[in-house]
Order: structure tokens, then sequence, then C-alpha cells
């Protein structure tokens, strides 16, 4: 493992593959860290690709400041560009599941100058997202965001039922075994949680608070994603619905290419070769 710094913090990441190929950043969502990419970096590597794979803010263990501010998606965005110029890179292709899609589609949102070629994982842009809370299923598959705003009680939970839920989402054992060994060492469940608590509130509505209301710097006024971009989803993830990940496509004004994939929410783990080839696909392409 390497490491970099930004504002204090050091973060942890895997820096693989052939040095001289085009790099390929790869972001983890939670409970996960950069292992998540396991099965799928052999096939980048071997089409001459270069991996970084970071351990994100709450995960690296150098990297876990307090406060729910410091875990807002300008601070996340920010720990990618610090990556980036650590590695000496003015750009990157951007891959990303799960919370790592919510970074990577933000990143692309506001530094697409940085920012290759683009590959979403699970996760729908969040404009999608939030319009999905308010017209179909969403806000109902996404109760726990809410309950995980409550101080230090879903750490508590977590830490000895985490392993029996992951198991119960379809993730493969050897990896549930390993987030949940993670989630149990000294700081990670923090912040790992952060991340959730992170969100401006008015988000957990899917913006139902912001109606009406002016956009401010915290929120700023919308624009699509301007790189190519590929979006894969499992139709039968339980936490991400169809509404959302049919409506992303709004929000793209680039090539695009949108790959339902007979799968749950593990994409990463349970369908690498699929996800691999899709990165390879949009890289090449």
């Amino acid at each position: 493992m390497h490491s970099y710094r930004r504002a204090g913090l050091t973060f942890d990441v895997q820096d693989a593959g052939p040095r001289e190929g085009e790099a390929v950043v790869l972001l983890h969502g939670w409970p996960q860290d950069h292992s998540a990419w396991s099965r799928v970096v052999p096939d980048l590597h071997a089409a001459g690709l270069r991996t970084l794979a970071p351990d994100q803010r709450g995960y690296s263990p150098g990297a876990r400041p307090r406060g729910r501010a410091a875990y807002g998606m300008g601070e996340l965005v920010d720990d990618v560009v610090a990556l980036l110029d650590a590695a000496e890179l003015s750009r990157a292709h951007v891959v990303g599941h799960d919370w790592g899609g919510s970074v990577a589609w933000a990143l692309a949102e506001r530094h697409p100058e940085r920012v290759r070629t683009l590959t979403v994982v699970s996760t729908p842009h969040h404009h999608a997202m939030a319009w999905a809370m308010r017209h179909g299923d969403q806000l109902r598959r996404s109760w726990y965001m809410a309950a995980f705003q409550l101080p230090l009680l879903p750490e508590l939970l977590l830490r000895g039922r985490l392993l029996g839920v992951l198991r119960r989402s379809g993730l493969p054992e050897a990896d549930a075994q390993r987030y949940a060994a993670r989630f149990r060492s000294l700081g990670a469940a923090r912040g790992a949680m952060s991340w959730y608590r992170g969100l401006p509130l008015g988000e957990l509505a899917g913006g139902l608070l912001r109606r009406g209301r002016r956009a401010s710097s915290a929120h700023p006024a919308p624009h699509r994603i301007t790189v190519p971009t590929t979006y894969l989803w499992g139709r039968r993830d339980p936490a991400l619905g169809r509404p959302a990940a049919e409506r992303t496509e709004r929000w793209v004004a680039s090539d695009y290419r949108f790959v339902e994939l007979d799968a749950g929410h593990w994409l990463p783990e349970r369908e690498p070769a699929a996800v691999s080839a899709e990165v390879l696909r949009r890289v090449r392409g």
C-alpha cells in the first residue's frame, strides 16, 4: 500500500499495474475498502492499465476526522482530486461503486477536466435518486439512511450484526467476513457511518426540504455530466431501484451506456468479469 496526504490526513491507496499505463481510479463503497476491486483489477492490469484504489475518508486509519461537515461531498471529491495530484495525473478514468459511485458522479460534475471517462456501478446519478425518492419507492428502500443519522446507536448495533446483514445481502462470505472485521476495528465504525451523516439532511427526503428554495453554495445549480459515461445496475439490487436507474440517462450529456445485469448490489465482488469488461469497453471507447 502507498499513501498520500491532504489537509493533515493520510490516505492509504493501492497503486498497482503497469506504471506507464493509463490510470483508473477505483472508489469503493460502504462498508467496503480497496479490496472490493480485487477481482476486477487483474483484468485491468492485463489490459495494460494502472489502477489506484484508495481506502477513502473514514476507512483509512489516518483519515478519520470527526464531525458531519468533514464528510460532505465537497470534501470527498477533493480527496480524489488530491489523489490525482499526488500521483501527478492531470486526468484519469474513474470508476465508483455504491458511495464511491456517488463520489464519482460528483467528481465528474464538478471537475470534468480531471475525468477521462466515468464508469459508475450500482449508484444512480444523485439528481435521479432525488427524483425517485419523491416519485417512486426509493424513499422506502432508503429508510436506513435516516436511521443512520442517530448518534452511536447504529455503530453499537452493527458491530455485532453487520456480518449477518452482509451475508443476507448476498455478499460473498470472505468479503463479508473481511468488511465486518474492519468495521469492528478502532474508529472504523464511526468513520464509515459518517458518510451517511455527512449528507445534507434535506437529501434524506429526496430534496423535499429544499423545494422552492434557491440554490446555495452547498447545493449548486445542477448541470449534466459531460464525460463519456457507463452506468451498471443490478435489477435485483434491494437498495437502488429501477426508476432512478432509468432516469440517470437524463443527467448525462455525453456518450452514455446503460448496462442492466441480472444481479444484486455487490457487483464488483459478484460480477467482476462484467464490471471489468465494461470498464475496458469505456476506456477503449
